[in-house]
């Protein structure tokens, strides 16, 4: 992982190179920031920078950043060990999960472009070979894993250079690991660097904030993140602008809305067919349009009623005639020429109340057909208040 590939974020990279360059690199760092902004792809850039790989165009090409680079780019180096958490399926039986256990599945997804891992995609991951009987899916960072920490930092280093501990979530370790962590923080062995990657550092234990060095990241600026649409993804401009402005400094939900493209066509679809039927008050067609999300899954219905939220708040928000506040697709934004006159104070709050109160219902397993028709109901009533 070259500091190339990660998003924006040169403030910090910069900082982490003065570090480098005057011989005043902390035993341990902590990365903290909002989710998707890029910690923890920084983290393994900064690793593996450590560790001898360099940039295509860096005058270094000596055999040993060669060897580095090639166990790196397959995540194996033996002097970077990753601790993450992991849950416990129903086949490990008495045996307490470690971060090796699910090794394989670890190194195939930060080699499938997830340097900005989620840890639902992660939990994904580990439990998608076993069945939804296995296990506790609540993923923590077990008080066995801190062992498995210390012998690997004891080590000697086998390329004579760091010895580097990622932890990612350290905010999940059991009190019993956080206590045994908090040792090995005390007393590192030498040339060992601990690299803690954290979204709620606030979970932490102070004594274990207080033994790190502390790096804040920002959003990613609309900008960046609009040229590595553009670069990775292929998108034209101002298909780019729109998605960076939507995914505001967060690249995993930029590439949410890509991989979401259809569903989120089929929300606006409905949402469009919704507010067009209730303005006519076709009462038999708004029954078809019940049945038709009725028969969605509850988490499906979920997403829908999010995304209505979604297209309320910008259609209101287009009142206003000012670009900034609009994060909105160029068909969305078509649709709301003409509907957003229809969102105004004297309704906003109401529609608001009433998508969040069906979605409540949904989750204490109401009937959805009657949920949705007398949603259905009281937008014809609200759609006309002046």
């Amino acid at each position: 992982m070259k500091f190339s590939e990660v998003i924006g974020q040169q403030d910090v990279k910069n900082r982490l190179m003065q570090m480098v360059a005057e011989h005043r690199v902390p035993h341990a760092l902590l990365f903290c920031g909002p989710q998707g902004c890029g910690k923890m792809a920084m983290a393994l850039a900064f690793a593996s920078y450590l560790l001898g790989e360099r940039e295509e165009d860096a005058e270094d090409d000596s055999p040993q950043t060669r060897r580095a680079t090639s166990m790196l780019r397959k995540w194996e180096h033996p002097d970077l060990h990753f601790t993450y958490p992991t849950i416990k399926l129903a086949s490990m039986g008495d045996h307490s999960p470690v971060s090796l256990d699910f090794v394989k599945e670890w190194r195939e997804m930060l080699l499938s472009e997830a340097s900005y891992p989620q840890i639902n995609d992660w939990i994904s991951r580990m439990g998608k070979t076993s069945s939804e009987k296995d296990g506790n899916k609540q993923a923590i960072i077990t008080v066995e894993e801190s062992e498995a920490i210390s012998h690997n930092i004891s080590l000697m280093s086998s390329q004579g250079g760091y010895k580097i501990s990622l932890i990612w979530l350290p905010e999940r370790m059991n009190i019993q690991c956080a206590n045994k962590m908090l040792k090995l923080l005390e007393e590192p062995p030498r040339q060992t660097l601990f690299l803690l990657v954290s979204e709620q550092p606030e979970l932490l234990l102070e004594t274990i904030r207080s033994r790190t060095q502390r790096i804040d990241f920002k959003k990613i600026a609309t900008q960046e993140l609009e040229q590595a649409l553009i670069e990775r993804r292929g998108l034209d401009r101002d298909t780019a602008h729109r998605m960076a402005r939507i995914a505001n400094g967060n690249w995993n939900k930029a590439l949410e809305e890509l991989n979401a493209g259809n569903e989120n066509q089929q929300f606006l679809d409905l949402f469009i067919m919704l507010m067009r039927l209730a303005y006519m008050r076709k009462i038999h067609d708004l029954k078809k349009w019940c049945d038709i999300v009725a028969a969605f899954n509850r988490e499906k219905q979920k997403r829908m009623l999010d995304y209505f939220t979604h297209m309320l708040r910008e259609s209101f928000m287009y009142n206003f005639h000012q670009e900034e506040l609009v994060y909105m697709t160029q068909e969305e934004e078509n649709f709301a020429k003409n509907f957003a006159r229809f969102i105004n104070e004297a309704n906003i709050i109401d529609i608001f109340h009433l998508f969040d109160e069906c979605k409540a219902m949904i989750n204490q397993n109401a009937n959805a057909k009657i949920i949705f028709f007398d949603m259905v109901l009281n937008i014809i009533v609200m759609l006309i208040r002046k």
